[in-house]
C-alpha cells in the first residue's frame, strides 16, 4: 500500500531564511522562483515608476516601490510586484521597516511570457482576497495596461488602455499618463 507524503508549505520565515540571491515569491506555501525581467520589461517598469512617482511625490499620496520588494500578504503568501503604491492613510503598512506587511492600495505587474498566466490568474484573485484596491496588468507586447478595481472581494477590469490612450486611475485621481511615454523604447 503506497503512503502519501504530506504535503509541506513553506512560511514567511522559512522565505525569509533561504539562502540564495535569487529572486522569489511565496505563493500558498511553494517558492516560486522569478527570471529577471527583459529589457522592454525594464524600460516600461521604469517609464512607469517616473510618472507615478512624480504625481505620488507631487501630492503627497503616499510610497511608491519597485521590485523586489516584499509584499507579505500571509504567512504563505509573499509577492515582489513590478510596482505597489502604498497610501500616506495605510502608511502602518510599511512601520517595521523591512516590507510591506498587508495589500497595497495599487498593485502592478509588467507581464512577461514566464509570469503571464499566474499574473491573470493566480495573483489576480490572491490580491482581491487580501483587499488591493487598484491592480494594473501591464503588457508590453502589446502595449496596454488593464486597469482591475475591487468589487466585493473581486479585482473586475474596469477598461484597457492601449498606447495611443492616455491612462486615468479611479484610484489616484488626477493621474494621466500617456501609454505612448510609457512605451517608447
Amino acid at each position: 500500500m503506497a503512503s502519501t507524503q504530506p504535503v509541506v508549505k513553506l512560511t514567511y520565515e522559512d522565505y525569509r531564511t533561504a539562502p540564495g540571491d535569487e529572486r522569489c515569491e511565496l505563493l500558498d506555501g511553494d517558492l516560486v522562483m522569478v527570471a529577471a525581467p527583459n529589457l522592454k520589461h525594464q524600460t516600461v517598469q521604469g517609464n512607469l515608476h517616473y510618472h507615478l512617482r512624480v504625481f505620488i511625490e507631487t501630492h503627497q499620496l503616499g510610497k511608491l516601490f519597485l521590485a523586489p520588494c516584499d509584499v507579505v500578504l500571509s504567512n504563505t503568501d509573499v509577492v515582489q510586484p513590478d510596482l505597489l503604491f502604498v497610501s500616506r492613510e495605510r502608511g502602518h503598512l510599511l512601520s517595521g521597516g523591512e516590507n510591506v506587511q498587508g495589500a497595497p492600495d495599487l498593485v502592478i505587474e509588467i507581464l512577461s511570457p514566464a509570469t503571464a498566466d499566474r499574473d491573470r490568474g493566480y495573483k489576480r484573485k490572491l490580491y482581491a482576497r487580501h483587499g488591493v484596491a487598484e491592480y494594473w496588468l501591464v503588457d508590453p507586447i502589446a502595449e496596454t495596461v488593464s486597469v482591475y478595481c475591487q468589487r466585493r472581494g473581486t479585482l473586475t477590469r474596469t477598461r484597457t488602455f492601449t498606447r495611443a490612450q492616455t491612462l486615468r486611475s479611479p484610484l489616484l485621481t488626477g493621474l494621466e499618463i500617456r501609454l505612448d511615454d510609457i512605451f517608447s523604447s
